[in-house]
């Protein structure tokens, strides 16, 4: 009998409540007593007395059969002056309490209403605040990857802007003014290129010279880059006529068209209302208006003399044939003329060309000068001019290098902008849009990086309300285990009870 008095009885708390009802510790209806008792505590509730530790209980999330038990010791204090000769509380507050407590008693609606909450504690509550905590830290996680990847994203792209604008030659504060200054300052940078020009003598002088030995070639060779060379970036009107001009008149700067046309920007004009076809031309018959024309042939048209042509008509008119480009007086540079050579796009694309040429002359010039010579190209070169015989190798890569770089500096990405925003205005806007498109992408990019950093941080507050109320109710949970572990161990002579899966 000792040792079975010694043995534990362990409980699965799942089933709690099946064992309990099974050994008739609790009735079958004990939910319909226990709601019962539910609506007297609500309405006991509204009249209590000012004590700290009364409020402390009644503000917890649930009061059970135990709470009710510590109200009334509470109460014997406070409402000891309503206590007659038998012993009884004439107190109203004191008699609510007690039949809860009587109540809570009566066929242990209190043991099953205890297993009820421990039992949804623990199959419930918790799991679902564990859940809930790690969903929160996985959203966590995941927005802070987000915020990263997105400050590297917006890093990336503000990179690829003020890239693109560095390619340019601005800086990306202003991106349309800029572009303009730029242009506003192109004439000078061609000049500085035309200048450059002059260094190219000796390499267009060997050119020249190979030209007319080796292919007895008469004509001269890159007209000009020679031009260019001996004068400069000068007018077209120049280049064409040899003469500088008196007066130069640059065609004026087209302003850039508006985005779009709509309804306000279009003068109709007054269609009138007129009838017929809708439309008043705003001419009658009784307007009197002789517009000099008439159907029928007069007296003297009709006469035998016949049509009289006139003496201007029959004297020769003398037609004055002028070339392209020349329809203005002489000495004056107007339109295209007034442009530089490198300026004007044909001229300058005649400037490439000529370029191009010299440099794929000198670069074959190097190679074949740095194969071995044989006897056929020393007996070849034995009668050239002294510019060619005096050429080495060294000497004709620095020649390519100087043309190359001046070709380099004319055709690069920057120039190339310049001169397709120099030709039409349209271009700026262009370009201005698709560089704020990548600024605005960066921005995007970095604004949802904020809204991920502004709901991670939300997460985290979540987290920091989730985590107390996990502690309460494992705290609430073991307080609860306690309870019944120790009220059905007096059921049983003070066996030990183990209640099985408790976990919080």
């Amino acid at each position: 009998m000792e040792k079975y008095q010694n043995l534990p009885i362990d409980i699965q708390t799942s089933k709690l409540l099946d064992w309990l009802v099974d050994r008739r510790h609790c009735g079958l209806q004990w939910q319909g007593a226990a709601q019962e008792v539910r609506e007297k505590i609500t309405a006991a509730m509204q009249d209590m007395p000012e004590n700290q530790e009364i409020k402390e209980l009644l503000s917890g999330a649930y009061i059970h059969y135990f709470h009710c038990l510590r109200i009334v010791e509470i109460l014997r204090g406070t409402e000891a002056s309503s206590k007659n000769i038998f012993g009884r509380y004439s107190s109203q507050r004191m008699k609510d309490w007690q039949e809860i407590v009587s109540l809570y008693e009566k066929d242990n609606v209190y043991l099953a209403e205890l297993a009820s909450l421990l039992v949804r504690s623990v199959s419930y509550e918790a799991p679902a605040l564990r859940r809930q905590l790690s969903k929160v830290q996985q959203l966590q996680q995941e927005l802070s990857r987000r915020e990263v990847d997105c400050q590297s994203t917006a890093a990336e792209l503000r990179e690829k802007y003020y890239s693109s604008c560095r390619q340019y030659g601005i800086t990306g504060d202003n991106v349309k003014w800029e572009l303009q200054a730029l242009v506003r300052e192109l004439p000078a940078v061609l000049e500085e290129l035309g200048r450059e020009a002059y260094s190219l003598e000796r390499p267009i002088q060997l050119y020249s010279a190979f030209t007319r030995f080796v292919c007895d070639w008469s004509d001269p060779v890159l007209p000009m880059l020679s031009f260019c060379q001996s004068r400069g970036n000068i007018t077209v009107y120049e280049w064409r006529t040899g003469t500088p001009p008196i007066v130069t008149e640059r065609p004026p700067e087209e302003e850039p068209p508006p985005d779009t046309v709509t309804a306000e920007t279009i003068d109709w004009g007054d269609l009138g209302s007129g009838e017929g076809d809708g439309v008043d031309y705003g001419v009658t018959a009784e307007d009197g208006v002789d517009w000099g024309i008439s159907l029928e042939p007069t007296a003297e048209e009709a006469g035998s003399e016949g049509i009289d042509l006139g003496e201007e008509l029959l004297n020769p008119v003398e037609i004055e044939v002028v070339e392209m480009g020349t329809d203005c007086p002489a000495g004056v540079a107007r339109g295209e003329d007034a442009l530089s050579l490198l300026e004007n796009p044909q001229t300058r694309g005649q400037f490439i060309d000529e370029l191009m040429e010299l440099e794929l002359f000198l670069a074959q010039r190097q190679v074949e000068q740095g194969e071995e010579e044989d006897v056929l190209a020393m007996s070849q070169f034995q009668q050239a001019p002294p510019i060619i015989q005096s050429q080495t190798r060294d000497k004709v890569g620095s020649m390519l290098a100087q043309v190359r770089s001046l070709l380099k500096r004319l055709t690069n990405l920057r120039m190339q902008h310049l001169f397709m925003i120099q030709a039409s205005p349209r271009y700026v806007e262009r370009v201005s849009e698709v560089l704020g498109q990548k600024l605005k992408q960066s921005e995007l990019v970095q604004a949802r990086g904020r809204l991920a950093a502004e709901r991670r941080r939300e997460a985290l507050q979540e987290q920091a309300a989730l985590e107390p109320r996990i502690d309460r109710l494992a705290q609430h949970t073991r307080e609860l285990q306690t309870l019944i572990e120790t009220d059905i161990s007096k059921r049983y002579n003070n066996r030990p009870v183990n209640l099985m899966g408790v976990t919080v």
